[in-house]
């Protein structure tokens, strides 16, 4: 009996032990919520346009195609477990293993500083896939992209569809709000992203009623998407421009 009792409280003290550990000690996760949109048909905080073009003439454009973000915390930020379970039980906020927002081993400083340059990257290629869709010559067409203060590279898509609908023949949006997300490479092939979960959130919330995702991230989005917004997966810009087009057309139209 005495042994039981000791093993009873030597337990009990653990159990305490490790909740104390749990609640003080820092955790290798951080949280991240949906960030803002930026309408790539639109212009910029400062009045600018996002997509300017020189060599050619843009065509008007109506409705929106929004690029969406994720909000993280500082990564300088530590949280402990009271923290995460706050944030893990609210719907607006979710919670990610820190080193699948910001890479391990490097500074606040080399993490913005890669978060640009991604963000740069970004936008040639989707100025190039771009282009080479609407069989333009990029040596005649410029495109220069502004997306603020915004970094990564999961804007390429929309970035793409934009010039598209502007130097194209055809409007993509029938006057609707379309958000999306997805790297793009040269050649306009899609990739997937991070965040996809709070991404199609702030779509909602900025009244899109179409999300674009790239097709491997179907799952995710689909788990966690809010009411009243269709998923759109593609794996090209070509299959995102049909996508479109069938959506206005009463076409077929690829779903998760």
């Amino acid at each position: 009996m005495a042994r039981s009792k000791r093993t009873l409280a030597l337990s009990l003290l653990l159990i305490v032990i490790l909740g104390v550990f749990g609640f003080t000690a820092p955790l290798p996760f951080t949280v991240i919520s949906p960030g803002e949109t930026v309408d790539t048909l639109g212009k910029d905080a400062a009045g600018a346009p996002v997509i300017q073009i020189t060599g050619a003439t843009p065509q008007p454009t109506e409705g929106q195609l929004l690029l969406t973000t994720i909000r993280a915390d500082d990564p300088d930020t530590e949280h402990h477990l009271s923290g995460l379970l706050d944030a893990w039980f609210d719907g607006n906020e979710a919670v990610v293993p820190k080193k699948s927002v910001y890479p391990e081993g490097k500074s606040k400083a080399q993490i913005i500083q890669q978060n640009t340059q991604d963000m740069t990257e970004s936008q040639d290629h989707a100025a190039v896939a771009a282009l080479n869709y609407l069989k333009l010559d990029p040596n005649q067409v410029k495109v220069k992209l502004n997306a603020g203060e915004i970094g990564g590279p999961s804007a390429g898509l929309m970035f793409s569809l934009g010039i598209v609908d502007m130097l194209g023949t055809r409007n993509l949006t029938g006057g609707q709000i379309i958000a999306g997300t997805g790297t793009i490479d040269d050649t306009g092939k899609v990739g997937p992203i991070g965040g996809i979960e709070m991404k199609t959130k702030g779509a909602k919330k900025s009244l899109a009623t179409v999300f674009l995702l790239p097709k491997e991230e179907c799952k995710k989005a689909k788990a966690a998407a809010p009411g009243g917004l269709r998923l759109v997966p593609v794996e090209t810009l070509p299959q995102a421009v049909d996508a479109l087009m069938a959506l206005q057309n009463g076409g077929k139209v690829p779903s998760c």
